[in-house]
């Protein structure tokens, strides 16, 4: 007796060594699919066992824990970012916009809940598409996002008067990030160049980076530039030039203050506000090496299955780093709750159930006008 895959041996069946010995064959990867829906699954795949049921359980509970935890983190950055006067300005309309990538990101999950419980993709191919199409926007128009927040915080601390950008020009950068988006989920969409191919545990969906021809390399190399290499590339340029300004900026205090024989300059209004600058600017940072560690992975077994070895790549492997990047979407929203000052100002005011607790700007204000004052009274009374 041979274990078939659900088609016949013209259709590709794969038969197993198992089966050869007579003993209990396991179910493969497709095994619940219609034939005329077989060709969803990539020949990579249907030489593995299909995972236990309690494999499908275990992911759909992290995948719900996940979905919550962005739905509230990114409804909460949108709603505070959105109705905050104090909070309007250029710089933060990139923050509610890579909120919004996150929670298309976000999108992805509930297709994933119940695609598990059924153990194959709901929707078939159409499931397939419009499941990849989220991921591929969320995904490229959060690496780009990333990019122009690391621009923005560039040009606003090296040049705090004049660097600041409008809400027009922030604007016209977000329409860049979209677009920059949707070639590459345009073109698999409508397989154009690529398409979207089920992976992993057959329950997840994302472009072929599968197949062994010309075309699939072609395509996997330059997606691999455009949504990772390019937007890493800006990202590490624009932040090392702001901490090497950072630097330059410290050295030229401390040599000032030396010449005027005081412990410190940092005491005055300007210069408490490029400190808070350097908070976001720290948050976003932070938010840049979570995308990293989140989509590096990915990103790796996709090169492996264009052009390294293929056998590397077990249904398990693949379904690990896109858990990753599920997780980036979520964690976000929280590192700004944690850095960013008026935003955790806002958190303190309208959910003090939170239990934040950031010193307001005008104390800080006040404080140095004091300090001010207060040496200046000294100098006439010496």
């Amino acid at each position: 007796m041979f274990a078939l895959n659900e088609t016949t041996v013209d259709e590709g069946a794969v038969l197993l060594p198992m089966a050869l010995m007579g003993g209990e064959m396991p179910k493969l990867l497709g095994w619940n699919l219609p034939a005329d829906q077989q060709y969803l699954v990539h020949d990579h795949w249907r030489g593995f066992p299909a995972p236990p049921y309690y494999m499908h359980l275990l992911l759909s509970m992290l995948y719900f824990v996940l979905m919550n935890t962005s739905l509230i983190g990114n409804g909460i950055v949108l709603w505070i970012f959105g109705t905050s006067k104090s909070l309007r300005n250029g710089s933060n309309m990139f923050i509610i916009n890579l909120a919004i990538f996150d929670l298309l990101m976000m999108c992805e999950m509930p297709m994933f809940l119940v695609n598990s419980f059924s153990e194959r993709l709901v929707g078939y191919g159409t499931g397939c598409a419009v499941y990849a199409a989220f991921g591929s926007l969320s995904g490229i128009g959060g690496a780009i996002s990333n990019a122009v927040i690391a621009f923005d915080r560039y040009r606003t601390i090296s040049n705090p008067l004049d660097g600041r950008l409008s809400r027009v020009q922030a604007g016209l950068l977000i329409c860049l990030t979209w677009l920059w988006a949707l070639p590459f989920t345009v073109l698999p969409l409508f397989e154009i160049w690529g398409r979207y191919i089920p992976e992993g545990y057959l329950t997840t969906c994302s472009f072929d980076y599968l197949t062994d021809d010309q075309d699939t390399r072609v395509f996997v190399g330059c997606i691999f530039t455009w949504a990772y290499v390019i937007p890493m590339l800006l990202i590490c340029y624009f932040y090392a030039r702001l901490f090497g300004h950072v630097r330059q900026h410290e050295r030229m205090l401390k040599n000032q203050a030396r010449k005027m024989n005081v412990e410190s300059l940092t005491a005055n209004r300007s210069e408490k506000s490029q400190a808070v600058e350097m908070r976001i600017a720290k948050a976003a940072f932070t938010i840049f090496f979570l995308f990293v560690c989140a989509w590096t992975p990915y990103a790796i077994v996709t090169m492996i299955g264009a052009f390294g070895d293929r056998t590397l790549l077990t249904p398990f492997v693949t379904m690990v780093p896109a858990l990753c990047c599920k997780i980036v979407s979520c964690l976000d929203p929280w590192v700004y709750a944690i850095s960013h000052p008026k935003y955790r100002q806002e958190l303190e005011r309208r959910l003090p159930w939170m239990g934040i607790k950031e010193a307001d700007d005008s104390a800080s204000t006040t404080e140095s006008k004091q300090t001010v004052v207060t040496e200046h009274l000294q100098q006439e009374a010496n």
